[in-house]
């Protein structure tokens, strides 16, 4: 067999009397190839043995090209000394079980409201479908992942979450079967990151009598991260990142910048809870947040391990 078919990394074949050969490609690619490594080399070598939550979301769990990239790029980072924990959502897969049942989605200041009906459909969609799919997708990309819920050893504990009502100053909304964290134990996470395993987390926790609650993931993702002390927070949208009003990316950002934003209205309805949760775990530890667009192929790569990004940096000080 020649070189070609064995390697693919020749245009001819080797013999005895022709010991050279040539490159599959020009010199000039070669090199922005090796610029691109070169360039990835000091964040490997940072990050190596660092925790990163990564927030999984929007077209990249929909678009059959985003998907596969992402599982790469995970099993990527755990291949290069990396602990990767993905947590992800599932609301258009929600919604669209609702809609085959006859109901519509309905959403409160970012959270979606959830009756005992809906919080069947959440637990099966994100607990089952959704998370299977994904640890599917990262296995199939040579990566060891296994999935889990906040039920699973009772690891997310919460409780009952009401909103402040906008028109009734202190009054509140009861929004269904919706949590907010009382409190995470990382233990199974952290066993499954030293075991060289990839946690796949749905964002379903456990209340204190067995009720189930249906928890933002951008919040599950924030806390966690803040628990296990990661170094990056990423969580992948369907915008270019953080935009003022004009639509211009905002990057760099600190807290005192973030409040500003949410004083004047910048930031509202869905980006709320991926701000509030972003904010809460830089300010709780988590070195540095990132707000990136999921739309870009290999978007968790191009943040992690480049150094222009492909979104908003939101910095803990």
């Amino acid at each position: 067999m020649d070189e070609t078919a064995a390697t693919g990394r020749y245009n001819a074949p080797m013999s005895a009397t022709a010991p050279t050969a040539t490159m599959a490609i020009e010199p000039t690619s070669a090199q922005h190839k090796a610029a691109i490594l070169a360039e990835a080399l000091p964040y490997i070598r940072r990050f190596h043995g660092k925790t990163i939550v990564i927030k999984y979301g929007g077209n990249a769990m929909t678009d059959e090209k985003l998907k596969q990239s992402f599982a790469h790029d995970v099993v990527l980072l755990k291949l290069v000394g990396m602990n990767p924990v993905v947590v992800h959502g599932g609301g258009p897969q929600i919604d669209d079980l609702l809609k085959r049942l006859g109901k519509q989605g309905v959403f409160i200041q970012g959270m979606r409201v959830t009756d005992d009906e809906t919080m069947d459909v959440v637990e099966m969609v994100l607990g089952g479908t959704v998370n299977k799919e994904i640890v599917n997708l990262i296995n199939h990309h040579g990566g060891r992942a296994v999935g889990l819920t906040g039920k699973d050893a009772c690891f997310i504990r919460a409780r009952k979450m009401l909103v402040p009502d906008k028109d009734k100053a202190e009054s509140w909304i009861d929004i269904g079967q919706v949590g907010e964290i009382d409190s995470i134990d990382p233990g199974i996470v952290t066993l499954l990151d030293s075991a060289d395993f990839i946690p796949v987390v749905a964002p379903i926790g456990a209340g204190a009598n067995g009720e189930t609650y249906n928890i933002n993931a951008d919040l599950v993702a924030g806390k966690l991260a803040e628990v296990l002390k990661a170094e990056k927070l990423v969580v992948l949208t369907n915008t270019a990142g953080v935009l003022d009003k004009q639509g211009k990316l905002l990057t760099g950002l600190t807290a005192r910048h973030i409040d500003e934003l949410f004083a004047d209205g910048t930031i509202s309805g869905g980006m709320l809870p991926k701000i509030s949760a972003a904010l809460d775990a830089a300010r709780s530890g988590v070195k540095s947040v990132h707000i990136i667009d999921g739309r870009v192929e290999h978007a968790v790569l191009l943040e992690i391990l480049t150094d222009q990004g492909v979104g908003t940096l939101i910095r803990s000080r």
